[in-house]
C-alpha cells in the first residue's frame, strides 16, 4: 500500500480514537465531527484490507491488527509531533495548544489565578483543561500531563511540583454546630453529620487527622456522598453537614464567618499539587511555559 497525504491524516486519526477508546472524544480533541471520523477508519481498514477496531453501540475496542499498528506507528507520530513542537524556540511569539487533566482542586485553586494571566502574556497558546476526579491515565485519554496532589502521581511518570502542602480542615456553619455541638476529638465524628467523600477509584475516604504524633483515620457517617467541591461548599454554608475539604477551599468562608473550622490541633498538612507527563516526549512549549508561569505566581506557595 502505497502512502499518500490522505493515509496520514487516516493513521493520525485511528491514533487518536485508540488512544480515547472512543469516536466522540477523538473528535473533540481534534476538532473533527465522530461520523468524519469512523468514514476515515472504514477508508482506512478498506484501504488496508484488515479490520482495525471491534465496535459496538457501549465500546470501541483494538482488534488484533489494531494493536499491531498502534504499537508500529504511535512512536513515529510521537516523533513528528515532538520535532514539531521544538520549532516553538523559533517562533517570535510562543504558539501551539497544551492539554491537560487536572483535579477539580487543582483547576480553581492553581489554574484559575494563573491562566488569565497566561493567556495576556501567551495570546497564541491554547489551553484545554479537562476536570476529572478519576484516576485515568491522563496520556492514553489524550492529554499533554496531569494534575493530581503528590502521593497520587503515577511512579512511572516526571512530575514537577506546583504548590507547598495544603493543609486538610474540618468546617461546619454556625447553625450546624449550634445544633449538633462542636467535636472535640475525631471520633466525635461518629455523632455528627458529615459529607462523605467519593474518591477517583469509587472507594470511600476516610477522614484523615493526626496529632503528636497520633494518627486516626474515621469513616465518618452521612447520608450524602459527594465527589466535588461546590456542591460540599453550598451544603456546608447551609448547615446541612460538616465537611472535610482543603483550607484553601474554604479560606474566603472561614474569612467572612460563614462556616468555622472545628478540630483544628487535629489538621492534617498533605502533599501539595504537582504536574506530571512522560520522560519520553518532548516537553511541549507551552506547557514549559505554564509549568513557569505558576511556579512563578505560586498561587499556593511553594
Amino acid at each position: 500500500m502505497q502512502i499518500g497525504r490522505a493515509n496520514l491524516a487516516d493513521f493520525s486519526y485511528f491514533l487518536a480514537i485508540a488512544r480515547h477508546r472512543s469516536f466522540r472524544r477523538a473528535g473533540l480533541e481534534l476538532g473533527v465531527s465522530a461520523s468524519a471520523l469512523s468514514h476515515s477508519l472504514k477508508g482506512l481498514e478498506g484501504r488496508l484490507g484488515v479490520r482495525l477496531l471491534n465496535r459496538t453501540n457501549r465500546s470501541v475496542t483494538l482488534t488484533a491488527a489494531g494493536e499491531e499498528l498502534l504499537a508500529g506507528i504511535a512512536a513515529p507520530f510521537e516523533a513528528i509531533g515532538s520535532a514539531v513542537a521544538m520549532l516553538d524556540r523559533y517562533r517570535a511569539e510562543p504558539a501551539g495548544r497544551i492539554r491537560l487533566n487536572v483535579l477539580e482542586h487543582a483547576s480553581s485553586l492553581l489554574l484559575a489565578p494563573v491562566l488569565p494571566v497566561f493567556m495576556e502574556r501567551y495570546p497564541d497558546i491554547a489551553v484545554d483543561v479537562t476536570v476529572s476526579n478519576h484516576l485515568v491515565d491522563v496520556i492514553a485519554h489524550g492529554a499533554d500531563a496531569g494534575i493530581r496532589y503528590g502521593a497520587t502521581v503515577p511512579e512511572d511518570m516526571i512530575a514537577q511540583r506546583l504548590s507547598g502542602d495544603i493543609r486538610w480542615v474540618v468546617v461546619g456553619s454556625a447553625a450546624y454546630l449550634e445544633r449538633f455541638g462542636v467535636p472535640q476529638n475525631p471520633r466525635d465524628l461518629l455523632a455528627h453529620r458529615c459529607l462523605r467523600i467519593r474518591l477517583g477509584d469509587d472507594s470511600i475516604y476516610s477522614w484523615e487527622f493526626e496529632r503528636g504524633g497520633e494518627e486516626v483515620a474515621i469513616d465518618v457517617p452521612g447520608a450524602i456522598t459527594i465527589d466535588a467541591t461546590q456542591i460540599a461548599l453550598d451544603l456546608v454554608e447551609r448547615g446541612s453537614a460538616l465537611a472535610y475539604l482543603p483550607e484553601p477551599c474554604v479560606a474566603a468562608l472561614i474569612g467572612s464567618g460563614r462556616v468555622r473550622t472545628v478540630l483544628a490541633d487535629w489538621t492534617p498538612v498533605g502533599p501539595g499539587f504537582h504536574v506530571y507527563y512522560p520522560g519520553r516526549r518532548q516537553l511541549p512549549t507551552g506547557l514549559r511555559l505554564l509549568i513557569d508561569l505558576i511556579r512563578e505566581m505560586r498561587p499556593l506557595g511553594l
